[in-house]
């Protein structure tokens, strides 16, 4: 019988991420680290693979990354103000989010607050 695993495009797209935000999570956060990435079950050829029902467990990882886990409702003044000044520069609020929503899987250690600080700091620049 075949057994199934789950690489980084699967989990990313578990996810609603990018491949490339999980292979940057794995060696951002090794087993070393004070959040370590779930170690894979199966690695063939340098290609690591996950059991599909330790899905779960990743999703926790990642809802622990630091500045994870606050969301819905009003948009935090920090994204208020980005909005602002993406607005200012002729960006579509839609264009605006989907980029911020780029750096975000990008630069997943980052939190949303200081990614907008960060774009606002490089439009003053």
């Amino acid at each position: 019988m075949t057994e199934h695993y789950l690489g980084g495009v699967g989990i990313a797209e578990a996810l609603g991420v990018s491949r490339h935000a999980v292979h940057k999570w794995r060696s951002r956060y090794p087993s070393d680290s004070s959040h370590p990435f779930p170690e894979p079950d199966v690695e063939i050829d340098g290609v690591p693979g996950w059991r599909a029902d330790r899905l779960d467990e990743i999703v926790r990882w990642r809802n622990g990354l630091p500045g994870r886990g606050a969301g819905g409702g009003r948009p935090s003044a920090a994204r208020q103000e980005y909005l602002k000044h993406a607005a200012a520069r002729g960006l579509e609020r839609g264009e605006a989010l989907r980029a911020l929503l780029t750096f975000t899987e990008e630069f997943p250690e980052m939190t949303e607050p200081e990614l907008c600080a960060w774009l606002i700091e490089k439009w003053r620049s």
